[in-house]
């Protein structure tokens, strides 16, 4: 493609951080630099973000000192899109002025001096969390999304972190890390459950860049109405006299004593939530994107991997737990969840609602403002009673445009479900760990649904949301063979081959894949239990009486009555819980969250 062909559609972002105040606009490019103020013989990074790709082997970033030797960055990392990034990184000399340039094809597009100075800006103290000095507009969702992605940009399913400051302590996944030049990083400490993280990560982001940040109180909503929306909370509030840090922690803290599950849940129509609806799209639905599932639990888009010839493409999402445990998860139904019928609320993909800056004070953008709204015009209230077929079927569509083979997508499937398992395995050991440190100890169990949405030391170790996933996944890879064979259009199948033969074939390569894979579990008296996922399957049905941490970890993996692995359990839980949980069984069997 010439390269005036590419340029002249292109919204280049240069994205460097700089004193809030100080930024540069010249021909469509934008420059900022990162960290806040430049020192000498230090390293500092720049971010080139696009909606559309800009081969890596044309652009050059290149930072030259008056009267000196020009030297170019070394491109770090690169992702996308849209919209798309690369990370460069450079490092200074001497105190002085610097020009930045910036040259797709030698071309220059931006050209601006920076200083470097032996020390930071001072900067003003406020009453407040931190002074707004910008407003959110495509160029900072952009540059969030890029951020986000970059975070995770390494990471797979397998990883997990034990609280979200752990991974934002990582100079070389985080590019906003000491941003303002005052250690704040290393003395951050922060572990969210799944309706915190989205917040945490926005509010993190719009700290180290004087962006507005808020948030609502809301109801809990029930089946005839909504979660309604209340009070709002935001960084221009007073905030007591305390440090950058402990204001940005405070406000964590308000954050999640005011956030909850049902406030990714509020009506798609609502004006003044903190989410917005988005449309079905690749183009929108970009890392920062929610996903608020209709029974509680809301995720996080990070990272898309495209579809190959050889490969199947991948949606993946960030979540915490009840324990601050953070990690990846895969788009599959039984990770996103999505009904529109006999649940709180309306659940889906949203975005955070855009914040700015007025004479009058901050401001929400609406909903007819934001489909008016250069660079955002992506309010849609498409996912409103939509059906779940229909819904995975669109998702599957973007996260695999061609046509997959049966076989490819069933392995994927017994991927994601051995993935879930793993991670199964770590939360059941924690409530193990929780027990044994306290020998004695019985968890309280709250009454009826409550189950789904107690906090404390029920939330922290019990398993009631994620074990209803996890038996819909097992329903999934159950039904795939029929699935295909009564909709072959879907897939990549020989038009000859009958409906009762695709079965055949798919339920033979399920039992082998189910062979393969194992995972393995702690017992009570510490020996490794190995499972195969054929075993797992079998006891699909005790899974729905498995979510208990007053049981053993035996029961909770469905250990067979009078069998060897069974008679290490050394703990039940009480009569009364049992019975508590009888009653709610008949959720689990409907595979449906009881209305809370």
């Amino acid at each position: 493609m010439k390269v005036s062909a590419w340029l002249s559609g292109l919204l280049l972002l240069i994205l460097l951080a700089v004193p809030a105040g100080s930024q540069g606009v010249s021909h469509g490019v934008m420059v900022f630099v990162f960290p806040l103020g430049l020192r000498p013989m230090a390293v500092f990074q720049v971010v080139v973000v696009s909606e559309e790709e800009i081969p890596a082997g044309k652009l050059r970033v290149i930072f030259r000192p008056e009267g000196g030797k020009k030297a170019e960055l070394e491109l770090k990392k690169k992702g996308g899109g849209p919209p798309f990034w690369s990370w460069w990184e450079g490092r200074t000399s001497e105190e002085g002025l610097y020009t930045l340039e910036v040259r797709p094809d030698r071309r220059l597009v931006h050209a601006r001096q920076v200083k470097v100075a032996p020390s930071f800006p001072v900067r003003e103290a406020v009453a407040s969390f931190w002074k707004t000095e910008n407003s959110w507009d495509r160029n900072w969702e952009n540059l969030y999304s890029s951020w986000l992605e970059a975070l995770f940009l390494e990471a797979t399913e397998k990883d997990s972190w034990p609280n979200l400051d752990s991974i934002l302590k990582q100079p070389n996944r985080n590019f906003l890390h000491n941003h303002l030049g005052q250690d704040e990083d290393s003395r951050l400490s922060l572990k969210p459950d799944c309706a915190d993280n989205p917040f945490f990560l926005r509010a993190y982001f719009s700290w180290k860049n004087r962006l507005p940040f808020g948030f609502h109180e809301c109801s809990r909503g029930s089946l005839s109405r909504p979660p309604a929306v209340g009070r709002w909370f935001h960084n221009e509030q007073p905030a007591g006299p305390a440090d950058e840090t402990r204001k940005f922690a405070s406000l964590m803290r308000l954050v999640m004593d005011t956030v909850h599950s049902g406030t990714g849940r509020t009506a798609l129509v609502e004006d003044n939530s903190d989410y917005f609806p988005l449309p079905l799209s690749r183009n929108w639905l970009r890392p920062g994107a929610v996903f608020a599932d209709p029974y509680g639990h809301t995720l996080v888009i990070v990272r898309w991997v495209p579809q190959t010839e050889n490969r199947p493409g991948i949606l993946l999402a960030v979540d915490a737990q009840p324990d601050g445990t953070v990690g990846l998860k895969r788009f599959w139904k039984g990770n996103f969840l999505f009904a529109t019928e006999e649940v709180v609320g309306q659940p889906g993909f949203k975005a955070f609602r855009p914040i700015i800056r007025t004479p009058g004070g901050l401001k929400l953008l609406s909903n007819r403002e934001i489909e008016k709204s250069p660079g955002y015009g992506n309010y849609s209230l498409e996912q409103g009673g939509l059906s779940p077929e229909l819904f995975y079927n669109m998702m599957e569509r973007l996260i695999n445009p061609r046509p997959l083979d049966p076989e490819t997508a069933l392995k994927e499937l017994f991927q994601a479900l051995y993935e879930q398992l793993l991670v199964r395995v770590e939360s059941v050991e924690n409530g193990e760990k929780y027990l044994r440190a306290h020998p004695g100890r019985v968890i309280p169990m709250p009454s009826g649904a409550a189950v789904f949405l107690a906090a404390g030391l029920w939330e922290d170790f019990s398993t009631p949301n994620r074990d209803l996933r996890l038996l819909i996944a097992m329903d999934t890879i159950d039904e795939f063979p029929d699935k295909v064979a009564a909709h072959p259009e879907l897939y990549l199948i020989k038009s000859s081959e009958k409906p009762e033969e695709i079965r055949a074939r798919l339920k033979k390569l399920s039992a082998e894949l189910a062979r393969h894979l194992r995972i393995a579990y702690p017992r009570s008296d510490g020996r490794l239990q190995t499972l195969t996922l054929e075993e797992i399957l079998k006891r699909k049905e005790t899974f729905e009486m498995g979510y208990n941490p007053n049981d053993c970890p035996e029961i909770r993996w469905g250990a067979p009555p009078d069998s060897e692995e069974i008679s290490s359990c050394r703990r039940r839980a009480p009569a009364w819980q049992r019975e508590r949980m009888e009653q709610l069984r008949v959720w689990f069997k409907k595979r449906l969250h009881p209305p809370t």
